[in-house]
Parts: C-alpha cells; sequence; structure tokens
C-alpha cells in the first residue's frame, strides 16, 4: 500500500525533475463560483498531466536488475506518456499498450518518447489488463500500472504536498480539494498527502457522466463498475471500476463524488483558456467544471480544483473555443 512516508520518499526523488505547477485563479471565474477558486495547473507539468510524476516515482524506485528488464505500462495517452519520459530518462525500455480509439496526439507523443506502442480493441471489447499481464510474462517488463500502483499512488500524491503549501500561502486551510477521478491513482495519493499536512482539505473526486463509478461506489460502500468502458471525450478518467488499492483510501478519506456533463467539461476548458491562459483536456477540465458549475455542493469561502491535463487535439479543442469561449 502507498502511505504518507512513500509519499514523501517519492517527494524526494521527484525533486529537479518534475515541475512544481502554480495555483491559478481568476476573478471572472470566483464570479461564476461564488466563491474563491484555485486551480492547480497539472496541465503545465512535463509530458503535459500530472501522470509524470507517478511515472517517475514508478520508474526511479527499481532496482537495476528491475531496470535491465524494461516496464510495460497500459493508458489511454497520459499514463503512457509519463511512463515513457521517465523510461527514457532511466534508460529504460519501455513497453506500452493504448486502446486503438485513444486520442491519436498521445499516441504519436507516446512514440516519440521512445516507447513501443502496442495497440489493443477497446471499443471491440478486449481486456487491457488481460493483455498487458500476458505482455510482461511473455517479455519479462516490470507491469507499472495506472493507478493501483502504490509508487504511482506516491508520485501522484506530491501534488497533494505542493496544494496544501500553496493553498497556505493564499490564506486557504479549509476547503474541498476537487480530483478529475478515474481509477483513483490521483485521488487516493492527494488524501493521503493531504491527510498528513493539511487535514483541513478534504478531497472530492469528480467524474464524467455515465462514468461515474468512484461516485457510486462510495455511495454504496462498495465498488461498482461502469457499463461501458468508453465513449466519452473525457478519455483520461474512463476506467472499469476503482482499484482495489485505491478505493479503501477514497472510502475513508474523500467526501462524496461530484458527476458533470461533457458540456460542463467543454465549457470549463474555454474558461481556463480565457481567464488563466492554460489549455486543459476534458477528462482534466471536469474539477474545474464541478467548481463553476456545481456551487450548491460546497460550503465556505473557497474551493481547489486540479486540472490534471492538457493533451488535448486541435479540433476538439477549437469545438470547445467555438462554443463558449
Amino acid at each position: 500500500m502507498s502511505s504518507f512516508e512513500k509519499i514523501q520518499a517519492a517527494a524526494k526523488r521527484l525533486q529537479g525533475h518534475a515541475r512544481v505547477t502554480p495555483i491559478l485563479s481568476s476573478p471572472f471565474l470566483d464570479e461564476i463560483a461564488g466563491r474563491r477558486v484555485l486551480v492547480k495547473a497539472e496541465c503545465l507539468q512535463h509530458t503535459g498531466s500530472f501522470k509524470f510524476r507517478g511515472g517517475w516515482a514508478a520508474v526511479s524506485a527499481l532496482s537495476d536488475a528491475e531496470r535491465k528488464k524494461g516496464v510495460i505500462a497500459y493508458s489511454s495517452g497520459n499514463h503512457a506518456q509519463g511512463v515513457a519520459a521517465a523510461a527514457k530518462a532511466h534508460g529504460v525500455q519501455a513497453v506500452i499498450l493504448m486502446p486503438a480509439d485513444a486520442p491519436q496526439l498521445k499516441i504519436a507523443n507516446t512514440r516519440a518518447l521512445g516507447a513501443e506502442v502496442v495497440l489493443y480493441d477497446r471499443a471491440g471489447g478486449e481486456n487491457r489488463d488481460a493483455i498487458g499481464h500476458q505482455l510482461a510474462a511473455d517479455r519479462g517488463l516490470i507491469l507499472i500500472k495506472p493507478y493501483d500502483e502504490p509508487e504511482v499512488i506516491a508520485g501522484q500524491g506530491t501534488t497533494g504536498l505542493e496544494i496544501a503549501k500553496q493553498a497556505a500561502a493564499d490564506g486557504v486551510t479549509q476547503a474541498d480539494v476537487l480530483v478529475c477521478c478515474g481509477g483513483g491513482g490521483l485521488t487516493s495519493g492527494v488524501a493521503l498527502a493531504l491527510e498528513g499536512v493539511a487535514p483541513g482539505l478534504r478531497v472530492r473526486p469528480v467524474e464524467p457522466e455515465g462514468f461515474d463509478d468512484v461516485a457510486r461506489s462510495l455511495q454504496s460502500g462498495e465498488i461498482q463498475s461502469n457499463a461501458e468502458i468508453s465513449g466519452s471525450i473525457c478519455d483520461a478518467i474512463l476506467t472499469p471500476a476503482p482499484g482495489q488499492l485505491t478505493f479503501p483510501v477514497l472510502k475513508r478519506l474523500c467526501g462524496p463524488g461530484i458527476v458533470v456533463s461533457e458540456d460542463e467539461a467543454l465549457r470549463a476548458m474555454a474558461l481556463a483558456f480565457l481567464r488563466l491562459k492554460i489549455v486543459v483536456e476534458p477528462g482534466g477540465a471536469v474539477a474545474l467544471a464541478a467548481a463553476l458549475f456545481h456551487p450548491e455542493e460546497f460550503k465556505g469561502q473557497a474551493v481547489i480544483a486540479l486540472a490534471t491535463g492538457g493533451n488535448v487535439y486541435a479540433a476538439l479543442y477549437q469545438q470547445a473555443l467555438l462554443r463558449y469561449a
């Protein structure tokens, strides 16, 4: 299991390699939300998302013998790029299993980072876990899972350490922290970090409509699955169900989940461009969408939202700007 101590250790290994991303704000966004909105811009992280943190934490924790074997990861794009970049920096071979319907930009970027990309038919029902485990066994590769992996969770949790320090410097010690949530690696990592250094900041997972397995799982107290595994523009956070490692942490530390529509995500993308001057992809914008368009979910004078990734293809980004900018 991951822990606060593991997050602290990951932070030391990430020092000088991961960016300390800023917290941004705008009075225009505050007016929409009816409270202060602080936005942690992880879209400015290396490879365009927070996933670089988990990739680096996992690869840097491997022994020399394990690095010689090479690594394998599966991802729709952001974890793929994070692991590929970390592997390249450490001189480690990387094989990345990606859905054939993932955004072409993410597939191209992963290949450009030196990884071998293997595509599978997500829409047709092929099981990435089964394929990934088989590839790992056949080639002797070390599997780095996208969220149900202690070192990955620890790496993502370093985001929470930064949030605690930056929010306190901004005078915020009591607030909901909204996290774009797929399998729960980032959400659980941030929750563990904040439990250790800022218990007044409570994590709330945010998901797109139709893929709200975490919200339903928290409500029922048991892991729930999504009926579909693809079909949303929020591809970065589409997972079958919360992780076996992440859900106990989410259940213990998180507040209720929040669900937003695709239109709300697109509108948040446009507002992030207009008011914060950052590029955010749909799956990375759902937390900001919740902060802006679901004010009834929150109490207090401030809310913190993670903008988790900015790897969006041009046509979809143009759609968001044309519709809402």
